[in-house]
C-alpha cells in the first residue's frame, strides 16, 4: 500500500528538498505538528529537537528574517537585531505568506518565494537528528543540523533568550 499524496503544500518542500540532492521525506501526521510541543508529541522526539521556523521582518530594511530556534528556546529579538545591525519586528501574518508562500504554523526552512536572511539557533548544533515543518500545520521532517545549514545558507548564533 502507499502512501497518501501530500498536500500541495508539503510536496513544494519536498521539492525543494530534493533540490538540495537530499532524501529527506516530508511526513504528514493526523494530529497537528503547528507547535513545538505538538510536533514533538506527535513525532516522538524531544522539544528541543524540533526547529521553529520564525518569520520576523527587519525593522528599517523590511527584509525578511528567517529565526531557526529550538523548540526549548525562546528567541532573544534584541540579539538577534544586534547580529542583524538593525531591530528586528514580528511579522505579520500577510508578510509571512507573501515572503514564504506559507501560513505561519508550517512554515519550512526551505522553498520560501523570497530567500530570507537566516540565522541558526546554535543549541540545534548539539543535536544528531532535528525536526523541521514541512509547508503545512501537519507536515513535518527530519534532518541534521549541518544539513539546515547548508539549505538555508543560515548563520549558526547565539540567538536564545539567556
Amino acid at each position: 500500500m502507499s502512501e497518501p499524496a501530500l498536500k500541495d503544500s508539503a510536496k513544494r518542500v519536498q521539492v525543494a528538498l530534493e533540490g538540495f540532492g537530499f532524501d529527506f521525506r516530508v511526513r504528514e501526521f493526523p494530529a497537528s505538528t503547528r507547535s513545538a510541543e505538538d510536533a514533538a508529541a506527535a513525532i516522538g522526539c524531544s522539544v528541543a529537537q524540533i526547529v521553529k521556523s520564525l518569520i520576523f521582518q527587519a525593522a528599517e530594511s523590511g527584509g525578511p528574517v528567517l529565526i531557526l530556534a529550538s523548540g526549548a528556546n525562546r528567541v532573544d529579538e534584541a540579539a538577534v537585531g544586534r547580529l542583524l545591525g538593525e531591530p528586528i519586528v514580528r511579522a505579520k501574518p500577510d508578510f509571512v505568506r507573501e515572503v514564504t508562500g506559507f501560513a505561519i504554523g508550517g512554515v519550512p526552512p526551505v522553498g520560501h518565494s523570497r530567500k530570507p536572511t537566516a540565522l541558526i539557533d546554535r543549541d540545534l548544533m548539539a543535536l544528531e537528528e532535528i525536526w523541521a515543518a514541512a509547508g503545512t500545520p501537519n507536515a513535518v521532517f527530519a534532518l541534521t543540523p549541518e544539513a539546515l545549514c547548508r539549505i538555508t545558507e543560515g548563520t549558526v548564533a547565539d540567538i536564545k533568550q539567556a
